[in-house]
C-alpha cells in the first residue's frame, strides 16, 4: 500500500477543500511540503519553464518527466499528483507513463485531450483529439493502474476550441470510463465556473493560473462554488522569473547585490531548507 496515495485518498474523501501549489523542480517540491501544505502539484509549465527553460509547448517528453519527477520524490515526502500531458502517445504509451508514475510513487496523474505537442492550457489555438481517442486513453489508464489508490484527474481542453457543451460532453465521458476527477481547463468566467460544478459529473479540479484566461479566486470561494481540489501551477516558476529577472537587471546596471540582502535567503537558511542540518546529524550519527 502506498502511503501518498492512501492519504490523497483520504483528503477526496474528507470535506474541504485540497489546496495544491505547483512546482516545476525538486526545490518547489521540497519547499511546498516545509510550508505545511498536504499535497503538491507537479506542473508541466512549471519544469517546462524553469528546469529546462522553454515554453510549454510539448517540447518535453516522457523521459524528462520522469527525471523531473524522480528528482522531486528523492527529496520529498508528500503526496505529489503529476501533470503527464497527454500520455505521449496512444493506448501503449498511456500505459507505460501510468505504470511509470505508480513506480515512482505518485500518489495521482492528469491526462489531457489535447492533440500531441501540447500547448499550455490558457495558450490560443489549442486542437483536441477526437471524442473516441480522448476516451481510449482514459480508459487505457485506468486499465493500467496495478494500484486502484492512485488517482486519475481527466482535463478536457475542448473548452478553448469547441466551447463548454463539448466539453462538458467529454468530461461526462471519462468519467463513465473511470477518471475519477475532472479538470475543465480554461474556463473564462465565473459563471462557467459555476456551470461545471451544477453540472455534477464528478469531482471537479480548479486551476489558477494568474493572468490567464480563468478568474482567480480564493481556494475558500472555490470550494463554495463546489471544486473539491485547486492547483497553483506555474504560480512559483514565475514568481521566480520576475524575480530573478529584476535581480540581475540590478546587477547589470549597479555591480551591487546588497539592496536584495533582504530579499535572498541568507545562505544559512538557504542550507537549512536543502535539508543540511539533517545531512549533518546523519553523517555526526555514523561517525559518532
Amino acid at each position: 500500500m502506498n502511503k501518498h496515495r492512501k492519504k490523497l485518498r483520504e483528503l477526496m474523501a474528507k470535506p474541504g477543500m485540497i489546496v495544491a501549489p505547483g512546482g516545476g523542480t525538486p526545490l518547489d517540491i521540497r519547499l511546498i511540503e516545509q510550508a505545511g501544505f498536504d499535497v503538491a502539484y507537479m506542473t508541466g509549465y512549471g519544469a517546462a519553464c524553469v528546469r529546462y527553460g522553454v515554453p510549454d509547448i510539448g517540447l518535453l517528453g516522457n523521459g524528462e518527466l520522469e527525471d523531473t519527477v524522480r528528482a522531486m520524490r528523492q527529496v520529498s515526502d508528500i503526496p505529489l499528483i503529476v501533470d503527464c500531458d497527454t500520455g505521449y502517445g496512444d493506448i501503449a504509451n498511456v500505459k507505460r507513463v501510468v505504470q511509470g508514475m505508480e513506480s515512482l510513487g505518485v500518489a495521482g496523474i492528469q491526462l489531457e485531450d489535447q492533440v500531441w505537442p501540447k500547448k499550455c492550457g490558457h495558450m490560443e489555438g489549442k486542437f483536441v483529439e477526437p471524442r473516441d481517442v480522448a476516451v481510449r486513453k482514459i480508459k487505457a489508464a485506468v486499465a493500467a493502474r496495478t494500484d486502484k489508490d492512485m488517482l486519475i484527474i481527466a482535463r478536457t481542453d475542448a473548452r478553448g476550441p469547441h466551447g463548454m457543451d463539448e466539453a462538458m460532453v467529454r468530461a461526462k465521458m471519462f468519467m463513465d470510463e473511470g477518471a475519477d476527477m475532472i479538470f475543465f481547463d480554461g474556463p473564462k468566467s465565473l459563471d462557467e465556473l459555476q456551470q461545471i460544478c451544477k453540472a455534477n459529473i464528478g469531482p471537479q479540479m480548479a486551476n489558477m493560473s494568474e493572468t490567464g484566461l480563468t478568474p482567480i479566486l480564493s481556494a475558500k470561494e472555490l470550494e463554495e462554488i463546489g471544486f473539491k481540489l485547486t492547483i497553483w501551477p506555474s504560480t512559483t516558476s514565475r514568481i521566480a522569473v520576475r524575480q530573478v529577472s529584476d535581480f540581475l537587471k540590478h546587477l547589470k546596471t549597479t555591480g551591487d547585490s546588497r539592496p536584495w540582502l533582504d530579499r535572498m535567503a541568507s545562505l544559512s537558511e538557504t542550507n537549512t531548507k536543502l535539508g543540511l542540518d539533517d545531512v549533518k546529524a546523519f553523517e555526526k550519527n555514523i561517525t559518532g
